[in-house]
């Protein structure tokens, strides 16, 4: 069977990458030399291109161009391990000295006989009747008071998303995301057979007028949405912007899978508290505790309740007996609440610390983050930057992992803030101001 004139054009330069011609980092031309070049048409062009970006053999960054990346599914990977660095800039998981010996006396006791035979049965996904009461309890906020009924466990954040996303988005069908996302919705949606759709974002994060254009365009079955403290560019809706949402989506009938993971750092009215019935709300306690200690949370309308029930169970996505008393325990005896309060001091301290060393540089976070969004200079690639940061023994993320269209990843880095000690969060900031000094041409990405 002959291929198209495009499919022929994208085999030859995946040939040329494999055979090494084409390096990673190598910038293609601009398509409308391209087409020039080869005497096609800029439409045939365009076809190639999104033909490289669809197998994933090349990165598009805004007002940059196209460039050579290799296989772009490593960049999912890159989070999902803790990099061997010197300093830790990519895993976000804020952990206090202090917090272990709090830990150990919210758990003295659980080691007993009789609460390890309690707790090591099977469990359910709606866990046990004091889970659920300490969970609603704790998750409450102004305007918002979820009920235990509403409650269900996973064994971590990401079960709960791809609980959500199963019970809400048929195989095939699609979900509006954040055009800049977390990055495991990515990996998650493509295991379900679940297509992202992009939704351009401002200040205030997701726009409305957008979420109706792709609604229009590609049929949306749900939203996923990080109203608090995005992540990654730590934008917080607006009371203005959350009403639109919750209009929008009320007009569209759609339902809103609401993740609030970070959201433990503000006291921002989750969109749920304007819409409980349109809400599926997310939460874990993998980041207010320890990652060893992950417990997924969802707060699931009274209609969707049986769906809901019937994803977790089916995705093999319960709780453990063990996490869930030991979650149960720190949450009813106030010790996530000391934590939350401690960390949320902790993560105005290091923003600050932040916004003081990289004064002068383009910046988006909010000052209660954990995270910040590093516009590069013009000099810079974000994957280049990336590499050149990493053999100064630094992690960091590109925005490409972060983009949920192949191609449209600004030129940007992420950094989490929460690994370092205060003194490597110092230390690997000025270093990072010093590289953003330099040139590009000057990294010699062969050494």
């Amino acid at each position: 069977m002959s291929k198209f004139e495009y499919v022929k054009l994208a085999d030859a330069i995946a040939a040329d990458i494999a055979k090494g011609t084409l390096r990673p980092g190598d910038r293609l031309p601009p398509q409308r030399n391209f087409a020039y070049d080869r005497g096609i048409a800029v439409s045939t062009a365009s076809r190639v291109y999104t033909e490289l970006l669809r197998r994933g053999l090349v990165v598009g960054e805004v007002g940059r161009g196209t460039f050579i990346s290799g296989d772009i599914r490593r960049e999912v990977e890159t989070v999902a391990e803790p990099a061997d660095a010197r300093i830790n800039f990519e895993v976000n998981y804020p952990l206090l000295p202090q917090q272990w010996a709090m830990i150990a006396k919210s758990l003295a006791g659980l080691e007993r006989v009789d609460a390890l035979e309690a707790v090591l049965r099977s469990s359910t996904s709606t866990g046990t009747k004091s889970a659920r009461v300490a969970a609603a309890a704790y998750l409450a906020r102004k305007d918002f008071a979820p009920q235990a009924e509403q409650i269900l466990f996973t064994a971590n954040g990401k079960q709960s998303l791809a609980a959500a996303l199963a019970a809400l988005v048929p195989t095939g069908g699609r979900c509006g995301v954040e055009a800049l996302s977390y990055p495991y919705v990515k990996s998650i949606a493509a295991r379900l057979g679940i297509t992202l759709v992009p939704i351009p974002m401002d200040d205030f994060g997701a726009r409305p007028d957008a979420i109706q254009k792709a609604h229009r365009e590609a049929h949306l079955s749900a939203l996923y949405l990080q109203p608090i403290i995005q992540n990654p560019l730590g934008v917080t809706m607006n009371a203005t912007r959350r009403a639109d949402i919750m209009r929008i989506a009320e007009k569209l009938d759609l339902t809103i899978i609401e993740d609030t993971v970070y959201g433990f750092l503000a006291d921002d009215t989750p969109l749920a508290a304007l819409g409980p019935d349109r809400c599926i709300v997310l939460d874990s306690l993998s980041k207010k505790v320890a990652p060893g200690l992950a417990l997924g949370i969802l707060v699931a309308p009274p209609h969707l309740r049986e769906s809901m029930m019937s994803a977790v169970r089916t995705g093999g996505w319960i709780a453990s007996g063990h996490a869930l008393a030991a979650g149960q325990r720190l949450m009813a005896d106030g010790t996530v609440a000391e934590l939350t309060r401690l960390k949320r001091i902790d993560a105005a301290r290091r923003q600050q610390t932040a916004a003081r060393l990289l004064a002068g540089y383009q910046l988006s976070a909010d000052p209660r983050s954990y995270h910040l969004w590093l516009t590069l200079p013009p000099h810079w690639r974000s994957q280049t930057f990336v590499a050149a940061a990493a053999r100064r023994g630094i992690a960091l993320t590109p925005s490409s992992t972060f983009a949920v269209a192949h191609g449209h990843a600004p030129n940007a880095v992420r950094l989490a803030l929460a690994p370092p000690s205060f003194e490597q969060l110092d230390s690997g900031l000025r270093t990072i101001v010093s590289l953003l000094g330099t040139k590009e041409e000057d990294f010699d990405s062969t050494e």
